[in-house]
């Protein structure tokens, strides 16, 4: 029997998830596509979902993590602020510097 190890890294900010795996999805769709409504549909999420969930990563972090661009003829848009990127530069670092303590504890005890 093969067995392998999972794990899965999120932060709270106030007892209240902030970001994990679902998020950092969308924010990074949000940053590549330059829109949450673009982003949303990549995630099979409404534009109303994926915009509340931005909206409460901000107010639990105190801080702005997508900037919009109001429409026009040319359309709208939404980029990451400067926050955001430091924010998903630091939990890459994190989530990857524990994805290997985890996969050298279980080749330690189970292999």
């Amino acid at each position: 029997m093969k067995i392998e190890v999972r794990s899965k890294v999120w932060l709270e900010a106030r007892g209240r998830p902030v970001l994990g795996p679902g998020r950092l999805q969308l924010l990074q769709h949000i940053d590549k596509q330059g829109s949450i409504s673009r982003a949303a549909n990549m995630l099979k999420m409404t534009y109303r979902k994926a915009w509340g969930q931005v909206r409460a990563m901000e107010a639990q972090l105190d801080q702005p993590l997508v900037e919009k661009q109001a429409g026009g003829s040319g359309g709208g848009g939404a980029r990451l602020t400067p926050q955001a990127r430091e924010l998903l530069a630091k939990y890459f670092r994190l989530a990857q510097g524990i994805e290997e303590e985890v996969d050298r504890r279980f080749r330690e005890i189970f292999l």
